[in-house]
């Protein structure tokens, strides 16, 4: 989608005037996104499409039953102001999607039609067996969707999916199918609504989520193993042609892919170059919430060869549209420790933990990552941010008295919010201090909420 494509994309765009460059912008990971009016965006499993100057962003938005409610849409200059647009498909929009489920919306814009063309995994809303791909165009990028119905392409299941157009203007369907096990790639029709033939299979991998990019002469196909709501290690395949052969999957990142799956590759093109942008959701109920508290993860991808990949990890990334850069961090943001006054020890993850739910312990300082963390302002209280995994700190249940802290999904909500006053850390939920354990300076001494004392074991300073 990038050069003439998005040129293209944008003749076919409802006439709008262009909007002015914003400048760098960081994006918090592990956090829910919000409008410019204030509403949750909800574009889980989705991708982007760039019209003109503005990035189109667009996935599920699902009932509290998970079921199908919308796809929405958002545009953006910045990859962080979004501006709530249109739900370009409802229930209502066909009879068939009245009680479905749609997953993975994609969308691309057919030059030859000017038409917009969105595709997704459809399934009954009931269980897993019709394993369809679903088709709507519209022609604008935000319009209403027109539904063209849903089918299995060429026969085969189709499961988590992604489509792709290439640098020549055909495109293409990638799809898991045989429960999984298998990655189809088909060639789409020249009006991008139908399947024309299938490409090739990558078999036996049990791998979803798939997210292609096309860098120089090499396609990178990202994907997830098929652990359900629950993150895994990901992978990518390379080629140098779509029909292969294809290398790999060759492992990258992060055990856990730093709590995320994958679900797009955004190129960031500007003045500098090209950046890109992998974009995860890290999935609410792997943390026992719903759906739609799944945050997003969005990281830069890099390229230690010309057929390498590999993607490092920040709380916050900053994002230059105009430019077309992306880095770690945020010039605002300082990572610091947080050490207890009667043992001079470090708050710490027992074990190195990646996982939901692992402990907070006490530990001897050492400036590792799992003892890194980012102190993140949510309205007026403040979340914990650990760098190794992602996730914030959090009393682990709603009682006062001796609960366990952990690391978790940073939406839990105030369970995961702070008060830092002078050197006590107060949690929302409780109003209960964080502390360690019966006041031990033994190391691997579990952080725990107590009320609030002002004994050694409950003072805590920054550095």
């Amino acid at each position: 989608m990038r050069g003439s494509i998005w040129a293209a994309a944008m003749l076919g765009a409802a006439t709008m005037a262009a909007p002015a460059w914003a400048g760098p912008a960081t994006v918090n990971n592990g956090s829910q996104f919000t409008t410019t009016t204030g509403g949750q965006i909800d574009a889980h499993g989705g991708g982007v499409i760039k019209v003109g100057n503005y990035y189109y962003f667009l996935g599920e938005n699902r009932n509290p039953d998970y079921s199908f409610r919308a796809v929405s849409m958002y545009r953006s200059t910045d990859l962080k102001t979004w501006e709530f647009r249109n739900d370009i498909l409802k229930q209502s929009s066909a009879e068939e999607l009245n009680f479905v489920n749609i997953e993975r919306p994609k969308v691309l814009y057919n030059a030859k039609t000017k038409k917009f063309v969105l595709w997704a995994h459809k399934e009954n809303g009931r269980d897993y067996v019709e394993a369809r791909v679903a088709v709507a165009t519209s022609d604008t990028v935000d319009g209403n969707y027109t539904y063209l119905g849903s089918f299995n392409p060429l026969g085969y299941e189709s499961r988590d999916m992604t489509v792709f157009q290439d640098t020549d203007g055909s495109a293409y369907l990638i799809s898991a199918a045989a429960v999984n096990y298998d990655l189809n790639i088909y060639k789409l029709s020249d009006d991008y609504t139908k399947i024309d033939k299938l490409v090739t299979v990558l078999q036996g991998h049990h791998r979803e989520a798939p997210a292609i990019v096309k860098r120089g002469g090499t396609y990178f196909l990202l994907t997830s193993g098929a652990s359900g709501w629950n993150p895994n290690t990901a992978a990518y395949f390379t080629a140098a042609s779509l029909a292969g052969p294809w290398s790999g999957p060759h492992w990258f990142g992060h055990n856990y892919t730093y709590n995320s799956q994958s679900t797009f590759i955004l190129p960031v093109q500007g003045s500098m170059g090209t950046s890109y942008l992998y974009m995860g959701d890290r999935w609410g109920p792997a943390s026992g919430q719903i759906v739609n508290d799944s945050t997003y993860v969005w990281l830069p991808l890099r390229f230690p060869t010309p057929t390498s990949l590999d993607m490092p990890f920040a709380s916050q990334i900053t994002i230059d549209a105009a430019r077309g850069t992306i880095a770690l961090g945020s010039p605002e943001t300082q990572l610091v420790r947080a050490k207890v006054a009667h043992s001079n020890l470090c708050l710490n993850i027992n074990g190195y933990g990646e996982t939901y739910g692992a402990k907070a312990i006490q530990w001897t300082c050492n400036r590792e990552g799992n003892e890194m963390i980012e102190r993140r302002k949510v309205g007026n209280y403040t979340q914990l941010v650990f760098q190794h995994s992602g996730l914030c700190l959090a009393q682990d249940n709603d009682n006062a008295y001796g609960t366990l802290t952990v690391q978790t999904s940073c939406s839990i909500g105030p369970r995961s919010q702070w008060t830092i006053s002078g050197d006590r850390i107060v949690n929302r939920q409780s109003g209960s201090c964080l502390a360690v354990g019966a006041a031990s300076q033994d190391l691997a001494k579990d952080v725990i909420v107590w009320p609030c004392t002002g004994d050694a074991e409950q003072k805590w300073t920054f550095e």
